[in-house]
C-alpha cells in the first residue's frame, strides 16, 4: 500500500463520507499523512461532485475536501461489493462514515460486523444525532445543527432574525471533532490492540462549542438573546464603525481598557462610575459604545488598528475574504491558502491546513480524486486485483 508524508504515514482509512462533515475529517487525516481511500458510489460519486462553484466541470467544493485521499467506487449493495469492502477493511486502521444511523448496519457493515473482522478497527461516525437517542433517525444538515444547538437563536442582531453562520461551522465543528476522537482511539488502540466505535453528532458537536451561551443559562437561568457582535462577558468587545468601514476592539480587561482610553484621549471615562470596572462596561455596554464610534468617526480601519495594536490594544480589520487571501500572515507566512494542480479542474487555490508541525510540515496537497480513479491502483495494492479483475468487475457494476 502506497504511504504518504506526514505523521500518520501508514494508517489507512477508509473514508465513505460524503457532502462536508466526515470529508473534513477524512481531509485532516489525509493531510497529516494517511493514506485515506475515498470509497463512493460507481457513477454518481459524491453528491458534492455537483456543488457549485464548478470549475472546468468539477466542483470546487468536493475538491477543497477530499484532498489529499485515493479514489475508489464500489457498490455495497450488491454481494460482490461487500465482499470487497470486507476485505478491505481487514487491512485498514480506520472508517469514516456519515449514514444515517442504521444504514450500514442494514447493509451488513455496521461497527458490530466490521470489528468481527477487524477487532482494531477505529470506526467513526458522523451524524445529525448521534446514533442513540429519540432524535437518532433524523435528518441531519448544519442548518439543523445550527439550529436546534441553540446558536442560530443568539447570532444576530437584537430584534433580528436569528441567523445562521456564513459558513457550516456544525458540519466543520462535527468533522473536527471526530477526528479527534478517531485520533484517540487509535492511540488507545496502539496500547490495547482493541478498536473503537466513535460517535460525533453535528447537534453535540454545536452544544459543546457555545461556552459561555450555556453556562450563562445553566448557572443564571437567563436565556441568552442576539447581541451582535458584542461578547456576553466582556467590554469593550465588540465591532465598530470607523470612517470607512467596521473593525474589532478586544478590550478584554481593565488595563486593556485604560490603554484605549489613552489613546481616545479620554480618561474621563476611567473614572465613570458605569465603565469602572469590567462587569459595569458589560451592564452599560450601550452607554459605552458611542463614546468609541465617536472617536472613529473620522479615522480609517487600517490606520485605527495600526494604532491600537502599537499601544498594544487587540484590534482587527474586518476583512473580507479577498483581503484575507492577500494577507501577508495568513495567506504569505502561515499558508492558508496553498495551490494544486487538478487533472481537469487545472491550478486552482484551495484552503490549507490550520495545523502548523514543527518536525513535519503539513506541505504535501494532492488534488481531489477523479471518480473511480484509483480502482485499478487501490485494489491492486490492498487485495491482489488484476486489471483484467478490476475490468470484469467494473463491468458487472460493482466498481
Amino acid at each position: 500500500m502506497e504511504t504518504r508524508k506526514g505523521l500518520l504515514s501508514g494508517v489507512v482509512v477508509l473514508d465513505l463520507s460524503r457532502v462536508l462533515a466526515g470529508p473534513y475529517c477524512g481531509m485532516m487525516l489525509a493531510d497529516m499523512g494517511a493514506t485515506v481511500i475515498k470509497v463512493e458510489l460507481p457513477g454518481r460519486g459524491d453528491d458534492s461532485r455537483s456543488n457549485f462553484p464548478i470549475v472546468n466541470g468539477e466542483s470546487a467544493y468536493y475538491m477543497n475536501l477530499n484532498r489529499n485521499k485515493r479514489g475508489i467506487t464500489l457498490n455495497l449493495k450488491s454481494e460482490k461489493g461487500k465482499e470487497i469492502f470486507r476485505e478491505m477493511v481487514k487491512k485498514s486502521d480506520i472508517l469514516i462514515e456519515n449514514y444515517r444511523p442504521g444504514v450500514m448496519e442494514k447493509l451488513g457493515l455496521g461497527y458490530e460486523d466490521l470489528r468481527q473482522i477487524n477487532p482494531a478497527l477505529v470506526y467513526g461516525c458522523v451524524s445529525g444525532f448521534g446514533h442513540y437517542g429519540p432524535y437518532s433517525q433524523r435528518a441531519g444538515y448544519d442548518i439543523i445543527g445550527q439550529a436546534m444547538s441553540g446558536l442560530m437563536s443568539t447570532t444576530g442582531w437584537p430584534g433580528g432574525e436569528p441567523t445562521r453562520t456564513g459558513t457550516a461551522i456544525a458540519d466543520v465543528m462535527a468533522g473536527l471533532s471526530c477526528c479527534t476522537g478517531i485520533l484517540s482511539a487509535y492511540i488507545n488502540r496502539l496500547k490495547t490492540g482493541v478498536g473503537e466505535k466513535v460517535d460525533v453528532a453535528l447537534v453535540d458537536s454545536m452544544v459543546s462549542s457555545l461556552e459561555i451561551i450555556n453556562i450563562i443559562y445553566l448557572c443564571t437561568g437567563k436565556i441568552p438573546q442576539r447581541i451582535g457582535n458584542r461578547y456576553e462577558a466582556i467590554y469593550p468587545y465588540d465591532s465598530f464603525r470607523a470612517s470607512d468601514g467596521s473593525l474589532v476592539i478586544g478590550a478584554g480587561n481593565d488595563k486593556l481598557f485604560g490603554l484605549l482610553c489613552g489613546v481616545m484621549e479620554m480618561p474621563e471615562l476611567l473614572e465613570d462610575p458605569r465603565f469602572n470596572c469590567n462587569n459595569q462596561r458589560v451592564l452599560n455596554n450601550a452607554q459605552l459604545k458611542p463614546y468609541i464610534e465617536d472617536w472613529l468617526k473620522d479615522k480609517t480601519i487600517d490606520d485605527t488598528v495600526e494604532r491600537l495594536l502599537a499601544a498594544g490594544i487587540p484590534a482587527a480589520p474586518i476583512n473580507t475574504i479577498d483581503r484575507v487571501a492577500a494577507d501577508p500572515h495568513i495567506a504569505g507566512a502561515r499558508e492558508m491558502f496553498v495551490e494544486i494542480d487538478h487533472p481537469k479542474a487545472g491550478r486552482l487555490k484551495m484552503t490549507g491546513n490550520q495545523i502548523k508541525l514543527t518536525h513535519n510540515k503539513i506541505d504535501t496537497f494532492t488534488p481531489a480524486p477523479l471518480l473511480g480513479q484509483h480502482n485499478a491502483q487501490v485494489l491492486e495494492e490492498m487485495l491482489g486485483l488484476t486489471q483484467a479483475e478490476v475490468e470484469e468487475l467494473a463491468a458487472a457494476g460493482v466498481l
